[in-house]
């Protein structure tokens, strides 16, 4: 999780914007309730009447609403209206000001209201034994003021132990009730308060609508932005890493994890890091101010949404103790499916010459099957939530209806607000559920962010010195002093006391049998591997002092498979030099003897290579290697079995051609024919990682035995002899 977040810290503006939206939209989507219960409670139920003090009072009204007051009330009520003709028109417009009101006088006005509405007998048996007979109150026509104050202290302490019954909301309805009598009284148009109520709420809703969508469009906006930054910047970073690796990194990960971890892993982690802005910084907000929103209801059903959230844990947990395993396992399956499926893709023309593709799907349904099985596990138990969730919410809607219908039935709970309530406790539910669908979701992507981090943490083993220096000379003089070297985490040795000098101007050639560490002698050079033992030097200096750039820069190097990338012909000779002129490169190419069929192609120089040179042959592709190096001018030239490609002719015409062009440079020929180094000026015989012999090919006949068997077992007699014969001449 940690990891994850790390992540966004380059993106911390952003992450403001889309808090400052978020709340935004929270408060929108928490203020549509409200409406919903004003236009049922307010716009409907009341008449669109929010106020408990009447818009126009007659007089006989306006006394009557005087009888329950004590004097301070009585003067709070006068101050508030101003006779116009027959009628107190009310003067008072600020709406915190009148809400103050109704406080102050909702006891006497709702006195006034329930007596109103009784007929003598009952307002007789309402009254205590010995209070004035019913034709004294105001139905019996008494003038207010007339009402004894013992009547008066006594009805108030009556109704207000009722009032503590009803609660706040039932209580302003009733005194709303009573604005409303009195305003249709006095001639009022109810009806049209009533309508521009409830179309002002209808608008006011469509604005906060129209707002909560433009905001949540934005948070959508912003957190996949910031998700795809997330995840381009992730790439660039392992690609980087990944580039900066030795082979014994490479070699250690493995190429399909590699390619796993920059792909699969880092979706896994922009995907989540979009639901993670978009619900896990939303359902803080929203769920804390539905609490609130709760709370302000005043329903006392608390304990509702508290049994809801804890049968949603409950299940959660249930549910992520039978998934958590899986998901750690899930990211070594797809590594082993890309891993199956890159050796069988790569490894296509040799499967079908052996007839062994059933074999080989048998393979990758045995790696496809058991990463479909995990995934249906972790899918099958995801599809348990979200219904038994729904179950939960659909039952939760259930018990507050029927807990709710109880309130109202006993006047203490009004229809708008259990609507309100039950919308919060959908909000408040929904915000643990998108915790909790995170805390499914999170597992996953903490396994790729680890599998990432493990990338990034991972040092390369060849790196720069603290204190580089740089060659004073170039001119490629190569120093291999009692080299040894051994693969990590080998017991023993690839190559023991190496020991030799290649010099500018000359060809060094090593040949060996096959597995005798040709290649990884060459690997050495340009720090692919680094030396377990001794000391290789280029011109004097020890190359782990040298900077890789300075150092690889003056190494032509082609590999023992030809590598092409896909662009053009020019492209791919100039990719060790990109400032090559036209000239340089056909001079190259004439050289590597690849003139010949790149003019035999339509658009010549720039004719497409396709990815992986696919689209030419295996000796075209090594000519074109060989170009490459050419065009880069080095001091040094690392040829690692590059001509085996190659006929006789051809090879011979290329090393010719080369003995002419790079005549003061250091020539190092990696090769199994002997033919092609039978002219090199130091031969070197590897032998189980040991140099078995070194000198020239006349020499080593004479002193190598194991440079003797190779000899036979690819020149005739005759040839031998003849080189013998030859020498014996010159002697």
């Amino acid at each position: 999780m940690g990891r994850i977040f790390k992540n966004m810290i380059p993106y911390w503006k952003s992450i403001v914007i889309i808090l400052l939206l978020l709340i935004i939209q929270a408060y929108c989507d928490l203020s549509l309730p409200k409406y919903t219960s004003a236009i049922i409670d307010t716009g409907i139920q009341n008449s669109g009447v929010e106020h408990i003090l009447p818009e126009g009072i007659t007089e006989e009204d306006y006394r009557m609403a005087q009888m329950f007051m004590t004097s301070e009330e009585k003067e709070v009520w006068e101050s508030c209206y101003v006779k116009e003709d027959d009628i107190y028109r009310l003067q008072i417009r600020e709406k915190e000001r009148l809400s103050e009101l109704d406080e102050q006088l909702i006891l006497p006005l709702v006195i006034v209201y329930q007596i109103s509405q009784m007929d003598q007998e009952e307002l007789a048996s309402a009254m205590e034994p010995g209070a004035p007979e019913a034709s004294a109150m105001p139905n019996g026509n008494m003038a207010a003021g007339e009402v004894p104050k013992e009547v008066v202290t006594s009805v108030r302490e009556q109704a207000q132990g009722m009032i503590d019954t009803m609660g706040e909301t039932l209580l302003q309805s009733t005194g709303v009730a009573y604005a409303v009598n009195c305003d249709k009284a006095a001639g009022i148009d109810v009806d049209t308060i009533q309508k521009t109520y409830l179309v002002t709420s209808g608008i006011r809703m469509i604005v906060m609508a129209l707002i909560m969508g433009v905001a949540t469009v934005l948070v959508g906006f912003f957190a996949s932005r910031t998700a795809a930054g997330i995840g381009r910047d992730l790439r660039e970073s392992v690609f980087k890493k990944v580039v900066g690796f030795s082979n014994a990194e490479i070699d250690k990960f493995s190429t399909a994890s590699l390619i796993t971890r920059t792909t699969n892993d880092v979706q896994q982690i922009q995907l989540v890091t979009v639901l993670l802005i978009r619900m896990v910084a939303y359902a803080p907000i929203l769920g804390i101010g539905g609490v609130i929103e709760v709370i302000k209801t005043g329903a006392g059903m608390g304990w509702v949404i508290v049994l809801a959230v804890l049968l949603i844990a409950g299940v959660v947990l249930l549910l992520m103790s039978l998934a958590m395993p899986k998901f750690k396992q899930m990211q070594k399956l797809v590594d082993n499916v890309n891993l199956i499926s890159r050796e069988i893709l790569t490894g296509l023309p040799v499967i079908r010459a052996f007839k062994r593709e059933k074999h080989e799907e048998e393979r990758f349904a045995e790696a496809n099957t058991a990463l479909t099985k995990t995934t249906l596990f972790t899918n099958r138990v995801m599809t348990f939530m979200m219904p038994m969730m729904m179950f939960i919410m659909y039952g939760l809607t259930v018990l507050i209806v029927w807990v709710a219908s109880h309130k109202i039935d006993a006047g203490v709970m009004q229809v708008g607000a259990m609507t309100a309530f039950i919308t919060y406790a959908m909000m408040i539910v929904m915000a643990f559920l998108m915790l909790t669908m995170m805390s499914i979701m999170l597992p996953r992507a903490g396994v790729s962010a680890q599998r990432i981090d493990e990338v990034l943490k991972t040092d390369s083993s060849i790196a720069n010195a603290e204190d580089t220096v740089r060659r004073t000379e170039k001119t490629g003089l190569v120093r291999f002093d009692h080299v040894c070297f051994r693969y990590p985490g080998a017991e023993e040795n690839v190559l023991s006391d190496i020991d030799f000098t290649a010099e500018p101007g000359k060809t060094t050639a090593i040949i060996g049998s096959t597995g005798s560490g040709k290649s990884t002698l060459v690997n050495l050079l340009p720090r692919l591997y680094e030396v377990s033992g001794g000391v290789i030097t280029l011109d004097g200096v020890d190359i782990r002092k040298l900077k890789l750039e300075d150092l690889r820069e003056g190494i032509g190097y082609v590999p023992q498979k030809g590598i092409l990338f896909s662009g053009t012909i020019a492209s791919n000779i100039r990719f060790g030099a990109a400032q090559a002129s036209e000239e340089e490169v056909v001079q190259a190419a004439r050289i590597a003897q690849a003139e010949e069929f790149i003019e035999g192609k339509d658009s010549r120089y720039e004719s497409e290579i396709a990815q992986g040179g696919s689209n030419v042959s295996g000796g075209q592709k090594q000519r074109l290697s060989i170009a490459r190096a050419i065009a880069k001018n080095p001091d040094i030239y690392i040829f690692d079995d590059s001509f085996s490609a190659l006929d006789l002719k051809t090879d011979a015409a290329l090393r010719k051609a080369l003995a002419e062009n790079v005549a003061d440079k250091t020539v190092i020929i990696v090769a199994q024919r002997i033919s092609t180094i039978l002219h090199a000026d130091q031969i070197l015989v590897l032998d189980d990682g040991r140099i078995a012999g070194k000198g020239t090919h006349e020499e080593l006949l004479k002193n190598c035995d194991v440079y003797m068997e190779i000899a036979k077992s690819q020149l005739s007699e005759k040839e031998l002899g003849l080189n013998a014969g030859k020498e014996a001449a010159d002697e």
